[in-house]
């Protein structure tokens, strides 16, 4: 098992053959969003961004996920992708793999969707619509930033527009794992602060990173 730390990160160590680091210049995405979260985060309204710290990706995790589950052609599926944070990150980064992010919030993915044009990402997409609602066989990898969570701590909920209780997080929570564990293998998943209920057993801890609060896995 690999572990990666923030400090000495080489993204092309981690990610697949066949994918590349694309580093695009400044002037061809505008404002420089990429130089670090503060910059990123800015886009957004000021409520989104005091969210960001709890619930958006920093982009030095969404760089060593993004080059795990990154793949020439590969489909790579953010569930529950709030702002579209990892997306774009990721499809910065990793120029050749594509991401899609689904999201139930509308507000959020309509943030998501400005966000996107002030990058000019070709390979980064955003789907309003709740997790129960997407054909996971049209998607190769996944990213999962336990968005179930506030379910169970509504202290950290993002906003009131959508129902919360115990009894979803634990529908879904059984319903993601259902859908992973339908997968083939070498199907690859990581998981950002998880309780790791929604990991199938097939499913085996390749790489940790982040003081084991990030973690790899690939389906046998």
């Amino acid at each position: 098992m690999k572990v990666y730390t923030l400090l000495g990160f080489s993204p092309v160590a981690a990610h697949q053959p066949g994918a590349q680091v694309i580093r695009l210049k400044a002037e061809d995405l505008g404002p420089s969003l990429f130089t670090n979260d503060a910059a990123f985060d800015r886009q957004y309204p000021e409520h989104f961004q005091m969210l960001s710290p709890k619930h958006w990706t920093p982009l030095a995790v969404a760089h060593i996920a993004a080059g795990f589950l990154a793949e020439s052609g590969a489909r790579v599926l953010d569930i529950g992708s709030g702002v579209g944070k990892f997306c774009l990150a990721a499809g910065f980064y990793f120029s050749e793999t594509y991401f899609y992010g689904v999201e139930q919030r509308q507000e959020l993915i309509y943030l998501a969707e400005e966000a996107k044009q002030s990058t000019r990402l070709f390979n980064v997409n955003f789907i309003y619509a709740n997790i129960t609602q997407v054909n996971f066989k049209e998607f190769d990898h996944f990213y999962f930033y336990n968005s179930f969570y506030e379910n169970i701590d509504t202290t950290n909920q993002i906003d009131d527009t959508i129902e919360i209780s115990e009894g979803l997080y634990t529908y879904y929570t059984q319903y993601l794992h259902s859908a992973l564990d339908e997968k083939p293998a070498g199907t690859r998943l990581v998981t950002f602060h998880s309780l790791e209920q929604e990991i199938p057993s097939s499913y085996k801890l390749a790489a940790v990173a982040c003081n084991a609060l990030l973690k790899m896995w690939i389906k046998e």
